[in-house]
């Protein structure tokens, strides 16, 4: 876990990196809302608690603003992304989660590119009911 401008800035020497050597790095970012009004809102930091053991050493996470759990996977293209997020969900069964991915250099060239991608994907996919992934096309 790291602090949302030093994943930018990993985020960033990374795609830096893997222009050089010729490599994906995806981004991944889940959110979790409750189910039923009765329920407690789940908090970022308990989301991350969740998938945290799920994660790759290689992968960098860090809680990001609107309230998810972003996740910079390196070597991973955009196809890789469901059956990760997948991984990931199953640990996420009592709350609706939503998801939003993007990939360099498939769907993006730049890390704000990519940064922008992957929230609005996961924004839309909160607005149209949550418990799915979307990526752009």
């Amino acid at each position: 876990m790291v602090d949302s401008g030093g994943f930018r800035r990993l985020v960033d020497m990374e795609i830096q990196k893997a222009q050089r050597l010729r490599y994906c790095v995806s981004i991944a970012c889940i959110a979790a809302d409750r189910r039923s009004p009765e329920e407690e809102e789940p908090a970022v930091a308990i989301l991350a608690e969740r998938v945290t053991p799920l994660i790759r050493s290689t992968d960098v996470v860090t809680c990001w603003d609107p309230p998810c759990l972003a996740r910079m996977l390196i070597d991973a293209d955009v196809a890789s992304l469901p059956s990760i997020v997948d991984r990931l969900t199953t640990r996420l069964e009592m709350y609706l989660w939503s998801a939003g991915g993007a990939s360099y250099p498939k769907t993006a060239t730049r890390a704000d590119d990519l940064f922008h991608q992957a929230l609005h994907m996961m924004m839309q996919a909160q607005r149209d009911g949550g418990s799915r992934l979307y990526l752009p096309t």
